[in-house]
C-alpha cells in the first residue's frame, strides 16, 4: 500500500505525513477537548507548539547520535525551568504528559499496519479523554477561596448551617467546604468552598 510505504519512510515525505497527522490529533485534543472543558486559552498555544517541537525532535533523532531518553530528558529539564512558576492543576499536567506521549508515539511508533495502528492508538486516546471529561463534568465542583468570620459554624455538628450560611452570603450553591487557615486573632478563617458552576459545558 502506497500510503503505508510513505508513513514508514523515514525520509521527508514520511515525516511530513506523520507531522500533519500528529498536528490534527493535537488540535482535536487541545483545542476541541481541553479548551472546551477548561476555557484556558493561554495554554492552547503552549500545548500545541510543545507537541510540534517534541514530534520534530523525536523524528530528527534518527539523523543524529543521541538517545531518545536523553533528548526527552533535556526537554523535560527545559520545560520545568520554563513552567516552574506556573500553577498547573493535575488535569493540566495530565494534558501536558498526553501531548508529549502522543507526539512521541506518532513520531516513533511503527505498528503494523502503520495507518490503522496510528489511527487506532490516537482514536483511543481522544475517545478516552472525551469520556473522562464528560463523566467527570457531571459531578465536577468549582473551588473558590473565601474569608469567613463565623468561627462557631466550624463545629462539625453545624456543617449544614455553615453550608447554608455560605450559600446565602455568596449566592452560590455551596456543596463542600475545606478549612485552609484559621486566624484566631482576627476571628476569621480562610475556606476553600466548592460549588457547581452552571456555566460549565
Amino acid at each position: 500500500m502506497l500510503l503505508e510505504k510513505f508513513v514508514q519512510d523515514p525520509s521527508l515525505p514520511g515525516i511530513m505525513i506523520r507531522f500533519f497527522f500528529n498536528l490534527l490529533v493535537l488540535f482535536i485534543l487541545v483545542r476541541l477537548i481541553y479548551y472546551k472543558f477548561t476555557k484556558k486559552e493561554e495554554y492552547v498555544f503552549s500545548f500545541i507548539l510543545m507537541g510540534i517541537i517534541i514530534f520534530l525532535l523525536c523524528s530528527l533523532l534518527q539523523t543524529v547520535n543521541i538517545q531518545l531518553g536523553m533528548a526527552l530528558g533535556l526537554f523535560a529539564v527545559f520545560a520545568i525551568l520554563r513552567f516552574r512558576t506556573v500553577n498547573y492543576t493535575a488535569k493540566d499536567m495530565t494534558y501536558i504528559f498526553t501531548v508529549i506521549g502522543i507526539s512521541v508515539i506518532n513520531s516513533q511508533a511503527n505498528i503494523s499496519p502503520s495507518v490503522i495502528g496510528a489511527l487506532l492508538i490516537n482514536t483511543i486516546i481522544i475517545i478516552t479523554s472525551v469520556i473522562l471529561e464528560l463523566f467527570l463534568r457531571k459531578n465536577a465542583l468549582t473551588p473558590v477561596f473565601v474569608v469567613y468570620n463565623k468561627l462557631e459554624f466550624l463545629n462539625p455538628d453545624l456543617r449544614n448551617d455553615l453550608l447554608i450560611d455560605l450559600s446565602a452570603k455568596t449566592g452560590l450553591k455551596i456543596e463542600k467546604v475545606r478549612i485552609r487557615k484559621i486566624d484566631i486573632a482576627k476571628s476569621n478563617v480562610e475556606l476553600e468552598v466548592y460549588f457547581k458552576d452552571k456555566n460549565l459545558p
